[in-house]
């Protein structure tokens, strides 16, 4: 562990989980300095003023801030070997660290409760804390997205500090492998499916996982199967009960209901109690966030899915009888799409209907050394071809004139441009 008072330097301190880390750091009475490219590009982020008001000094991602007195540099799997810090780390004899040994540090203060899967990790971790919290437990939470029950403009809502030896409930990541990092208590793996690794790379690393949890692992729909005689898996296993009705659009979220109800009752929540106090989330930033006040029409709303699975579960979401919807979709990476390609041209157009249509923008590209090769509009001719509704564009529309009855779903992961043109569509349909 870090000590107070030591100074930390975070490279890419913009992204959800290095801010969180920045978060965690800055409370425990280090001295955190961190850097981003977006700061560098003159895109001032939402978050880096959040940042700054919990005491986190952003400064150029050049190196300057190591010194022979920092004691640690927090990168993560996506800071490429030759970033300037890491450099400057190397030349000075500083330790790197990743960011989720940093959080594997914090969590073991208390009993952890690790939330893993392909997808709907990030609603069900915010989703069990505040269901916790309302059940009296002040939990201590570290979240991939920001909670709008906690969000503020000096809180970005992805980190709730309770008591240090109180519950750790954190979101872990398959996609770099770093969920290895944990030992948890109680855990729970959502779903298995192929997205940054092959479905059978996938299936062996949350058996590896598996085993690694101590006492109570809940099994989202088909994980069961998966993890069944794995060799040294000593966790009891517990099926989730069926779908609650909640207020959240999608069958996914009442999916997502019923396993975190599960978890709450592995912690010794009473089942009622748990089930009364779903109704206290609001919800996580960028995921089915509404843009456009209720019972508006037409509708904006925001999205993080970036895999076959969470694309179709966010249309099937919103895909209203006698509306028509328009999805606006980026591509967050080179590889993601090149590997993913068929089925997320099949997301597309299985769920899309005659009436809704596919805008498919240029891949997002923030550096980095992946082969290219492979574009959106590729992906916009396969849905095509499959006989839905799709087109490519260049660029972001300057904005959009939607009718009403009409319903637009700005999709994808990593770029900020997307929560930001979601906002402009937005303000445009409230002005006269």
């Amino acid at each position: 562990m870090i000590p107070p008072g030591a100074h930390v330097h975070i490279s890419g301190v913009g992204g959800v989980g290095m801010n969180a880390i920045a978060q965690l750091l800055a409370a425990d009475g280090c001295r955190v300095t961190g850097s981003d490219r977006f700061l560098d590009q003159g895109t001032r982020l939402p978050v880096f003023d959040a940042l700054e008001a919990q005491g986190v000094t952003l400064v150029p991602q050049d190196g300057s801030a190591l010194t022979a007195d920092t004691a640690a540099l927090v990168i993560s799997t996506a800071v490429e070997d030759t970033n300037p810090e890491r450099r400057r780390a190397r030349e000075l004899g500083i330790p790197e660290h990743h960011r989720a040994a940093i959080l594997a540090d914090f969590a073991r203060r208390g009993p952890q409760i690790a939330i893993a899967g392909t997808s709907g990790k990030t609603t069900c971790t915010g989703w069990l804390g505040v269901v916790l919290e309302h059940c009296g437990r002040n939990p201590n939470v570290v979240n991939g997205g920001g909670i709008l029950n906690w969000k503020s403009p000096a809180a970005p809502g992805n980190v709730r500090l309770g008591a240090p030896g109180n519950e750790w409930v954190i979101e872990v990541d398959e996609s770099d492998k770093s969920l290895l990092r944990f030992h948890p208590d109680t855990a729970v793996i959502t779903s298995i499916t192929a997205d940054h690794h092959s479905l059978a790379d996938t299936v062996a690393l949350f058996r590896q996982f598996a085993q690694q949890v101590k006492h109570h692992l809940v099994c989202g729909p088909g994980v069961r199967p998966h993890l069944e005689n794995t060799p040294g898996l000593t966790a009891e296993l517990h099926d989730i009960g069926p779908p609650l009705p909640v207020r959240h659009p999608g069958e996914h979220n009442r999916v997502n209901a019923a396993i975190v109800a599960r978890l709450a009752e592995c912690r010794g929540i009473d089942p009622a109690a748990a089930r009364s106090a779903l109704d206290a989330f609001q919800g996580v930033e960028r995921r089915l966030e509404s843009r456009t006040p209720p019972g508006a029409r037409p509708r904006v709303f925001d999205d993080y899915a970036h895999n076959p699975e969470k694309i179709a579960a966010a249309i099937r979401a919103l895909q209203e009888p006698g509306e028509s919807l328009i999805v606006l979709w980026r591509p967050h990476g080179f590889a993601p799409l090149r590997q993913n390609f068929d089925a997320l041209a099949a997301a597309f157009a299985d769920t899309l209907r005659a009436q809704d249509e596919a805008w498919i923008l240029p891949v997002f590209y923030a550096g980095g050394l992946a082969p290219k090769g492979i574009e959106g509009a590729d992906l916009a001719d396969a849905i095509q071809q499959r006989g839905t509704n799709a087109r490519a564009l260049a660029d972001y529309p300057e904005t959009l004139d939607l009718r009403p009855g009409q319903t637009l779903l700005v999709m994808g992961a990593r770029d900020p441009e997307l929560p930001a043109f979601a906002g402009r569509v937005a303000r445009h349909l409230r002005q006269p």
